[in-house]
């Protein structure tokens, strides 16, 4: 089943989850080195029962705001953003991951900016931001890369895997 892309990549593109992507999704998130890079919301290990309630979560979403970063053949990785409230409400903020096997090749990247060019747009946000961990240097640059600006350093803002540390906000306005 070819799935529309909504945001056209080099690698294939940005598109809705569907339930079909289960078994990729459970595949590829079931990894330690992800799961320390993300929030504790993230499960590890990554089961495929993990990844059917993530699916049912995302498919209740209006609007859609989690998306699956995907070759032709299948989901590896995810995007999106949570949109904030009240006055902060022109504003997000966005959470990514990627399949370990495509590190280091520039997808995120690409991912990045494509993505928060079609949320800016599409959501009518004037900022989206990310707030990687501060030892997260691979994440820190795809944002750089991207056009998101370093805005400040959080100091023991979060404890991941029993250790407390720094995060570090990074922001692109429209």
């Amino acid at each position: 089943m070819k799935m529309i892309m909504i945001v056209e990549t080099s690698y294939g593109g940005i598109r809705h989850w569907s339930d079909a992507d289960a078994p990729a999704l459970a595949k590829h998130a079931n990894n330690r080195k992800i799961w320390l890079n993300l929030r504790d919301g993230f499960p590890h290990p990554y089961t495929l029962e993990n990844a059917r309630a993530f699916l049912e979560m995302v498919g209740r979403q209006d609007p859609k705001t989690f998306f699956a970063i995907a070759t032709q053949e299948e989901a590896i990785g995810a995007i999106g953003i949570t949109p904030n409230m009240d006055v902060h409400r022109l504003t997000a903020e966005m959470g990514y991951w990627l399949a370990e096997p495509f590190w280091g090749k520039g997808i995120m990247t690409e991912t990045v900016a494509k993505f928060t060019d079609f949320a800016l747009e599409h959501f009518g946000l004037v900022r989206i931001y990310a707030e990687p961990y501060a030892y997260n240097a691979a994440s820190c640059r795809v944002l750089e890369k991207a056009g998101f600006v370093l805005e400040g350093r959080l100091k023991n803002s979060v404890i991941k895997d029993g250790v407390i540390t720094d995060q570090l906000l990074y922001a692109k306005v429209k």
